[in-house]
């Protein structure tokens, strides 16, 4: 479980008018503030997996890499995480030299709607685990791929690349993406979520000076995931990042 605490107020200065009460003037408009703190529980769950090495040499902090799945893994079973993805991988057999942080988006709920609770649960492994902070990395697949578009966005400076996989963002946001290493995916045959999804963002974000890697696969739909968790180099070069 994590707080999150929000402090919303105004800096500008106040216009006093007031009537014989100390009122404010009706027929008129008076500026006013207020500061108040809201406090909100983030709470949820997530997959952990901790490399083959972990904790055998000292004081060596390790890749972060947070993995955001799709629509149908939604819920309180953490087992349906595993269906996809990284998770499915590890399940599989697979060992990763990273440490992997899957979580659950709940049911009624969409990635783009947690970025807040994900903010704070990255915040939480951070202080629990050795976590190399210049190498945090985040990609999802369909759903989990707006949700990294959305998640980029608002941590722009704590990514060091991000590879959303058939998602889509918010164009408008582009310059806030342009200094991130990217990496896009998408199956050219995809009819859930259009391929011209991924790529109006990329040309945003080359249009507002950034420099992302796009892949468009041709003749797949939308399980472009498999090929490219699949691919060696692009573990290569997700790894290679680094945040200045």
């Amino acid at each position: 479980m994590n707080t999150v605490q929000i402090l919303l107020g105004a800096a500008c200065g106040i216009l006093v008018v007031t009537a014989a009460m100390g009122e404010p003037a009706t027929d008129t408009q008076t500026q006013c503030t207020f500061n108040k703190t809201i406090t909100k529980t983030a709470q949820g769950g997530y997959l952990l997996y901790l490399p083959p090495d972990y904790g055998k040499i000292k004081d060596k902090h390790w890749p972060l890499l947070v993995f955001l799945h799709g629509a149908g893994e939604r819920g309180n079973d953490l087992e349906k995480v595993k269906l996809l993805g990284p998770p499915r991988m590890v399940a599989d057999g697979k060992k990763f030299p990273f440490i992997l942080v899957s979580p659950q988006c709940p049911e009624d709920s969409w990635w783009t709607e947690q970025t807040d609770v994900l903010a704070a649960m990255i915040d939480e492994v951070e202080a629990k685990y050795s976590v190399d902070k210049r190498r945090i990395y985040l990609t999802g697949v369909s759903m989990g791929g707006f949700g990294a578009w959305a998640l980029a966005t608002r941590q722009p400076k704590r990514f060091a690349a991000i590879a959303p996989i058939c998602g889509a963002g918010q164009p408008y946001t582009a310059y806030m993406l342009k200094d991130i290493p990217m990496w896009v995916f998408h199956g050219d045959k995809d009819n859930v979520v259009p391929p011209a999804k991924s790529q109006e963002m990329v040309d945003a974000v080359r249009a507002a000076g950034g420099n992302p890697k796009f892949t468009l696969y041709p003749g797949v739909g939308h399980y472009s995931w498999d090929a490219t968790y699949g691919n060696p180099e692009f573990w290569k070069w997700l790894l290679d990042q680094r945040r200045k």
